[in-house]
């Protein structure tokens, strides 16, 4: 059950020992890091275009996915945005990766040109795809290590990463304001509180959360949870540029879990290297925490 989190952290530790002082190798790590985040995007286009039975009962889930992603994506929103709104958080990076609406824009397309390549290039019955696991596990360890070794080369402490307040603040709210939306979602669907809570309990783990409520509540669930999730990761992708630059706790939260591995280049190419030790701290307390209310939510009530 904690394997993804082994996963996260041990290449993370590994690449924290390596230090590069030249700035041409820390400027190469960072072009890597963006790449990987389109390549990343379309294996996950392809993984949902070969989910088991999205074609059956597809008006279900899709009816189930937008009730549940609104109800939770908007809760964290307007949660995340009041706690920006009144605490902002101040940071020394002042000068944007993003630097006219255009490229904004343009940043947005790539990211959903990637998923929708991977998706239809998903469609077809290629060999390599009985891999795709092991591929994106591959590619996360090397992201992971890469991001470890920006981390040491640009002097980030463990203490700021392990006793990090805004990563701690964020990750609360994120987790009350999902629980809250869920509730909602509930009630929309006339489904059991405990249902809700678990679907929306993924935080954007969707390689996880779509097993464990699959083999809980059944495909339709399962592939609703998947997608939800998947959705969260693909619109905080979208938003982050539009938001990094005045919320970034907003930007920060709308991420969940996929704060400490899938968004973070992206969050730091947006609000520069301070943002990652609570972006980690995050990730790391959504990731540990994920499988532990949904095994509650769908077992324990």
């Amino acid at each position: 059950m904690y394997f993804g989190i082994l996963i996260a952290l041990v290449p993370l530790c590994i690449g924290y020992l390596i230090k590069f002082k030249q700035k041409k190798w820390l400027a190469k790590i960072n072009q890597i890091l963006s790449w990987m985040v389109y390549f990343i995007l379309f294996i996950m286009g392809s993984e949902l275009a070969q989910l088991d039975d999205l074609t059956t009962n597809l008006q279900h889930i899709l009816f189930y996915t937008a009730i549940i992603f609104v109800c939770t994506f908007g809760s964290n929103f307007i949660f995340l945005m009041l706690f920006d709104l009144f605490l902002p958080w101040r940071t020394s990076h002042t000068k944007q990766s993003y630097d006219s609406r255009f490229k904004m824009i343009l940043e947005s397309l790539r990211v959903c040109i990637a998923l929708i390549l991977g998706f239809i290039v998903g469609l077809f019955p290629l060999f390599i795809w009985q891999y795709s696991e092991n591929i994106i596990q591959v590619v996360l360890v090397f992201l992971l290590l890469l991001i470890g070794i920006s981390l040491r080369s640009n002097n980030i402490s463990l203490k700021q990463i392990l006793l990090n307040k805004v990563g701690i603040a964020t990750t609360l709210i994120v987790i009350i304001s999902t629980f809250l939306g869920g509730i909602i979602a509930a009630l929309i669907l006339h489904l059991p509180l405990p249902v809700g809570l678990g679907m929306s309990s993924g935080f954007g783990w969707y390689s996880l959360s779509v097993i464990l409520m699959t083999k809980a509540q059944g495909p339709i669930i399962g592939s609703a949870t998947f997608l939800n999730d998947i959705l969260r990761e693909l619109c905080a992708i979208i938003v982050i540029p539009t938001l990094i630059g005045r919320y970034k706790l907003t930007a920060l939260g709308l991420c969940g879990a996929t704060s400490m591995d899938f968004t973070l280049p992206i969050l730091q190419k947006g609000a520069g290297i301070t943002i990652v030790p609570p972006a980690i701290v995050q990730g790391f307390l959504l990731t540990l925490l994920m499988p532990i209310f949904m095994t509650l939510f769908n077992y324990g009530f």
